[in-house]
């Protein structure tokens, strides 16, 4: 009777550990699951941190919703949108471009209309204008919640090796010019570019160069079939590019120049002067896991961030213009049902992501210069030197135009990243790339 008493028992205890088991397994398998693909660059400062100031916190704070990221960076990342895009499987939150390398998402309408949501929940006064504008977004509709606007031309200035050569910022090509067998003489490369990444010279020089040549609205022209990449505007801006090589103020040896590694060779002094976006002071300042910074707050007095000089040879219809586009975001995959549990948590994700408390902490990390946010007080964050200069980049042009991979389809503009290339190889001519740009413009415009 004991025995049986003791077995019966045993069955009990067993039972409600199984019952225990199979709840608590129905309660992980009540969550809503999140498949994202992030753009994770392990090399900025502070990257280590956004585990757990951003996705482990939003996890903490939502229970229910389970995320499941993969982290990619540059190409790696391109590569697997397209994929992604390619099976019909997008992730249900995706990091995305406006237009420009996220074009195929665009197109082919892979991303949720935002604009019903950012209406339902009247976050219009927490934007800029310009964030919320649905033709800023090659859909034509809002298919990413912004975090910024984004300036493809920032020209940082090493003063202490301009110091050490006698010399004062370039403020035109002419001087720019003069001052390169003076830093050659001492060691220095007069300006440092990471060529070897085709799309870094187009977004970040020759998108500037460009308008200069062709002035505002040269990109609608093309479009409208009112002009053509062969013109001779834009033939000379593309002749422009090989002068600066054949000028020896962009080194051939930047096309072999990583994008990973370029920031290096400007923290210790290689060169006078270094051509990113904006974006790219985020890799210099101070990393608050490990205190380090590749350029110290104190040496940061010495870099000075403006545009790239007046251009003052013939055929430049603008100076002091810089390139500029609807920056980067955060979008929603078009198969979730609207109105579903799927869709409100992705919304919830896409708010946080791009909402003030997130973007605040990449403002102040160098994630973001220029935040999308209207509701965040800049002034009570704790900023580096160059944060500081990045965000009165502004200041320093007058005019604002395209970005070339935001203006035009990836069949486009893949021909002209691989043709600046081939200039600065010396294998094209600006004529052969101008030729091969505007052949794939046509074939492009009459597939659409």
């Amino acid at each position: 009777m004991k025995q049986a008493k003791k077995t019966m028992i045993g069955i009990l205890m067993i039972l409600m550990l199984v019952l225990g088991f199979a709840a608590c397994k129905g309660k992980e398998s009540g969550k809503i699951e999140l498949t994202v693909l992030n753009y994770f660059d392990m090399t900025v400062a502070n990257a280590s941190d956004e585990i757990t100031v951003i996705w482990d916190q939003f996890e903490k704070d939502n229970p229910d919703i389970k995320l499941v990221r993969e982290d990619l960076f540059n190409e790696p990342f391109h590569n697997k949108t397209e994929s992604y895009a390619a099976s019909g499987q997008m992730p249900d939150v995706i990091y995305a471009w406006p237009s420009g390398r996220s074009t195929t998402l665009h197109s082919q309408r892979l991303l949720k209309d935002l604009g019903p949501l950012v209406q339902k929940d009247n976050l219009a006064p927490l934007y800029t204008p310009v964030a919320l504008d649905p033709s800023q977004q090659a859909s034509g509709y809002m298919g990413i919640l912004p975090q910024s606007m984004t300036a493809t031309n920032a020209f940082f200035v090493n003063l202490e090796v301009l110091r050490d050569c006698g010399l004062e910022p370039a403020k035109t090509y002419t001087e720019l010019k003069a001052q390169v067998p003076i830093l050659k003489a001492k060691g220095y490369e007069t300006i440092l570019m990471a060529n070897e990444d085709t799309w870094v010279m187009q977004s970040c020089l020759f998108s500037l160069v460009a308008g200069r040549f062709c002035g505002e609205g040269w990109e609608q022209k093309i479009l409208s079939g009112q002009a053509k990449f062969t013109d001779p505007d834009f033939v000379a801006a593309l002749n422009f590019i090989k002068t600066l090589y054949d000028d020896g103020i962009i080194n051939r040896t930047t096309i072999t120049t990583g994008y990973g590694d370029v920031v290096g060779l400007f923290a210790t002094n290689k060169g006078a002067y270094y051509i990113d976006g904006d974006w790219r002071v985020g890799a210099f300042i101070t990393d608050k896991s490990t205190g380090q910074a590749l350029i110290s707050p104190d040496k940061q007095k010495d870099i000075r961030i403006t545009v790239f000089p007046e251009i003052d040879i013939p055929g430049v219809k603008l100076n002091r213009s810089n390139s500029v586009v609807l920056g980067v975001g955060w979008g929603m995959s078009a198969s979730i049902p609207a109105g579903s549990a799927k869709e409100e948590a992705a919304w919830k994700l896409i708010k946080w992501l791009v909402g003030k408390d997130v973007l605040a902490w990449r403002v102040q990390t160098g994630g973001v210069p220029s935040p999308s946010r209207t509701d965040i007080d800049m002034g009570s964050l704790n900023l580096e030197p160059m944060q500081v200069a990045i965000a009165n980049l502004g200041k320093e042009y007058d005019k604002a135009t395209v970005v070339i991979d935001g203006a035009f389809d990836g069949p486009v503009y893949t021909p002209l990243n691989d043709g600046l290339q081939a200039i600065g190889m010396g294998s094209q001519t600006p004529q052969q790339v101008a030729a091969i740009t505007q052949a794939a413009f046509d074939a492009w415009k009459a597939s659409q």
